[in-house]
């Protein structure tokens, strides 16, 4: 019988079928992008490109963009009754928005050697403009780009089954990309009736965009969210939070759909309440000496769903010694398989020991031959 490829058995783990050897899948793509940018990627690896990079590592590809101009797989076009313009300025750049109902100003910032950025002024200065972003989703249509989608398919081959991030949440949307943690959460206080509107409104229009996804050939969902409880705290959760996953998630999975849920940072105060979403897996969650949990409380927490990643990032790091990584990944591996996909909580640092990455790698292979021996035996 001839061996599975990594995504044969990232389906198997998703659909609940026997699992060979589990799946070590980190996310390289910024320690990539960073070291190629400022001249530091090991030699060996500076004339290949990611794909190439990953089977030398035998390592799968959680998320693929294209090579060699990053691309996706969900498209928002605007209405002509709206122009953006954008105006660059060394490492900002300020994105003009004008519509009919008025002006939106945001800038972005971009950082490490251009491979991340994060804005620096929302385009919600007011509670008023809120109308403005209505305004501009009900006058946008999304597509799914299933050119970039056949590309993906014949690029990754066997490195991994393709899986996209749609977006945020309606209330992660106000903080993430409109008006910022603080502002939000005043809002939240001082103009509750709007900002209920508001969300109402941003979920009504997000029915057209799911009705896409249930009906697009990608297998895996990933909710993007980036919960972390230093920002949410359970009761903005539960009110706000998990009544939207539970309608979201059984939509897609009644369509044959897999879905995941990227939970980073401090997770300790919300693991009660992970299983009440419906999420067939939980993306990222990071524990000690990164994040505030243990791995036996996140077990705990999660039951039999499928943690993707689960490694603290840090570990990667030279000053940490190899021994107490490959105790973690022992720890991660005793615990939580089969419903695991390992990885990297949540992604690869610049300053890492790309080595540990195969170091794993082989790792993960040794302890499947050890195992397939001893079933000979028996």
């Amino acid at each position: 019988m001839s061996e599975k490829t990594f995504r044969e058995r990232i389906l198997d783990t998703f659909q609940r079928n026997k699992v060979d050897k589990i799946v070590w899948q980190p996310r390289l793509d910024y320690y990539i992008n960073v070291n190629r940018a400022r001249g530091t990627l090991p030699e060996k690896y500076r004339d290949k490109n990611i794909i190439e990079i990953h089977r030398d590592l035998n390592a799968s590809i959680r998320y693929y963009w294209g090579l060699p101009i990053p691309q996706n797989y969900l498209i928002r076009r605007y209405r002509d009754t709206i122009k953006i313009t954008e105006i660059k300025n060394g490492d900002e750049t300020t994105v003009v928005y004008d519509t009919s109902k008025g002006q939106l100003i945001s800038r972005i910032r971009t950082t490490e050697f251009g491979c991340s950025s994060h804005i620096v002024e929302y385009p919600v200065k007011k509670i008023d403009d809120l109308d403005i972003i209505e305004y501009m989703l009900q006058n946008s249509v999304v597509e799914f780009n299933y050119e970039f989608y056949e590309t993906a398919r014949q690029d990754l081959t066997d490195l991994g089954e393709i899986q996209m991030g749609i977006g945020h949440s309606p209330l992660q949307s106000l903080i993430i990309d409109y008006m910022g943690f603080e502002n939000t959460i005043y809002a939240l206080t001082d103009s509750p009736e709007r900002i209920n509107r508001f969300l109402n409104e941003v979920d009504e229009l997000q029915d057209e965009t799911f009705e896409i996804i249930e009906k697009c050939p990608v297998k895996i969902i990933n909710f993007g969210e980036n919960i972390d409880s230093n920002l949410i705290s359970p009761d903005i959760f539960k009110k706000y939070l998990i009544p939207y996953y539970i309608k979201r998630v059984s939509q897609l999975q009644k369509r044959g759909k897999f879905c995941h849920i990227h939970m980073d940072g401090k997770l300790k105060p919300l693991l009660p309440y992970i299983r009440e979403t419906g999420f067939d897996g939980i993306e990222a969650a990071t524990p000690f000496p990164q994040g505030d949990i243990a791995l036996e409380e996140l077990k705990s927490a999660i039951g039999n769903m499928i943690l993707l990643d689960g490694i603290p990032a840090i570990l990667f790091l030279p000053n940490y010694p190899l021994s107490e990584l490959e105790n973690c990944v022992q720890k991660i591996l005793d615990l939580f398989s089969p419903n695991l996909i390992l990885g990297i909580s949540d992604e690869l640092p610049p300053d890492a020991d790309i080595d540990r990455v195969k170091f794993i790698s082989e790792l993960i292979d040794n302890k499947t031959k050890t195992k397939y021996e001893e079933n000979i035996a028996c």
